[in-house]
């Protein structure tokens, strides 16, 4: 009786953890590896392993992106105290280029039907184009007359480097090493099929579901020490991207990052026109910050960057400088040209369209003539003010005079002098200035001499 009494109570608590399963948290990395989406997956996985979870699923679904945040994905996952298994889903979803490297990296690597994965040779952004054969150079001084570091030489050193890292996790995950090098040196791409026969793969499942169900009882190494997964019934938990991610993803898109960058700088414009205006300023002053911390997230050719600079700057001399609008045109052909190679079409889900940069540069072209033909509006406006306006003014004789009195002229009183006598009350012209001395006419004689 006490044994069956003691095998009922370890049932009982067996029974009770069983219903007390570890949950599965689930990350969704979609769209380029970016720094957004690296702190979004590296907080991620850390929330899970503190919050006792069984594993980690990241959906994947990504062009490639940056080697930083792939790298920093990376090194999480390795030191991940918990399984993370990397799940390309769903149907017609890809792991490609960073992607690649990120499956491979993980504990468990598994794909939908109708995905794929592959394309994974590093490519080189913001540098200066290979040549089309390779360039030898010898240094005078050097006695080994060693070879220098060319475009050839660094690119097979990323090639070498990037095939070095993969292979390595190939190794470390018992998955296919020789396919692993293929990827990286001569970019080629699987299937779902072909990565699982080829043994890319672990697994292949339709949905989520389907994989926690094919995982539940599988055995994995983690950091050294085997584990056996419990995921059938066990809480899911979908960890989105909070909003700072949220921020940061849209804040370095590249077409929003240009526009940023363009209300900022014609937002400086229309204060340094306007002093005091405020607003524009401080509005202008924001969308720059934004615009240069994200810059910072994105692979940017400075070339690019220093094209828009000499474009800003060009347009805002137009504003103060009389070019009639050389300056303003030169400054949106540089403006569109910076734009075109200002981000690097060659990292993987990054470039502007290029029917945006058409529309920047009307946009631009139009507030540049919008300047042009204010400046221009203003030379042939009448003067209003200053000492030609007082040229041909009507003044009003305060007394009776000859040779010198007193006038008002635009509501100010002021000595004149007239070469014939002048009464109280009389309308002249101002003809000539003197110094504070102003030369006035008869309005009648003046009249006449003009119907003559």
């Amino acid at each position: 009786m006490a044994l069956r009494a003691a095998l009922f109570f370890f049932w009982l608590l067996a029974a009770a953890h069983g219903a007390r399963a570890a949950p599965v948290f689930v990350l969704t990395l979609d769209g380029a590896v970016s720094p957004a989406t690296a702190d979004y997956t590296v907080r991620g996985i850390r929330r899970a392993a503190q919050s006792g979870a069984a594993l980690v699923v990241l959906r994947l679904d990504t062009p490639g992106g940056l080697d930083t945040s792939m790298r920093r994905i990376i090194r999480e996952i390795l030191a991940s105290p918990i399984p993370v298994v990397s799940f390309v889903a769903p149907s017609g979803a890809r792991a490609a280029s960073a992607g690649t490297y990120i499956l491979y990296a993980s504990h468990i690597a598994a794909m939908a039907p109708a995905t794929n994965l592959g394309a994974a040779t590093p490519v080189e952004i913001g540098g200066s184009p290979a040549p089309a054969e390779r360039r030898r150079s010898r240094d005078k001084g050097d006695s080994n007359n060693e070879e220098r570091a060319t475009p050839d030489t660094m690119k097979r050193k990323q090639v070498h480097d990037a095939s070095a890292y993969i292979r390595s996790l190939a190794q470390l995950r018992g998955r296919n090493v020789e396919w692993a090098e293929q990827a990286v040196r001569e970019a080629v791409s699987l299937s779902a099929e072909e990565a699982k026969t080829k043994h890319v793969i672990d697994l292949m499942a339709e949905d989520l579901p389907a994989l926690l169900k094919q995982l539940d009882g599988r055995k994995v190494a983690v950091q050294g020490a085997e584990r056996t997964l419990h995921t059938a019934g066990a809480e899911t938990i979908f960890v989105e991207p909070d909003w700072r991610t949220r921020f940061l993803a849209i804040i370095a898109d590249p077409s929003v990052a240009l526009i940023l960058m363009m209300v900022g700088v014609y937002g400086l414009i229309f204060e340094f026109a306007n002093p005091g205006f405020v607003l524009p300023g401080v509005a202008g002053g924001i969308a720059l910050l934004l615009a240069l911390f994200a810059f910072q997230l994105l692979p940017v050719n400075y070339a690019g960057l220093g094209l828009i600079l000499l474009g800003i700057a060009c347009i805002i001399a137009e504003a103060f400088v009389p070019s009639f609008g050389t300056l303003g045109i030169g400054g949106v052909i540089a403006l569109a040209i910076g734009s075109v190679i200002l981000i690097e079409p060659s990292a993987a889900g990054y470039g502007v369209p290029l029917s945006f940069t058409i529309a920047l540069a009307v946009v631009s072209g139009a507030i540049v003539f919008f300047i042009v033909s204010l400046a221009a509006r203003a030379r042939r406006r009448p003067v209003v003010s200053g000492r030609e306006d007082l040229l041909g003014a009507r003044a009003v004789v305060m007394h009776d005079m000859k040779d010198e009195g007193w006038a008002r002229v635009q509501g100010e009183t002021w000595r004149i002098v007239s070469r014939v006598p002048l009464t109280s009350g009389q309308s002249v012209r101002v003809v000539r200035i003197d110094g504070l001395t102003l030369s006035v006419e008869p309005e009648a004689a003046i009249e006449q001499g003009g119907a003559k």
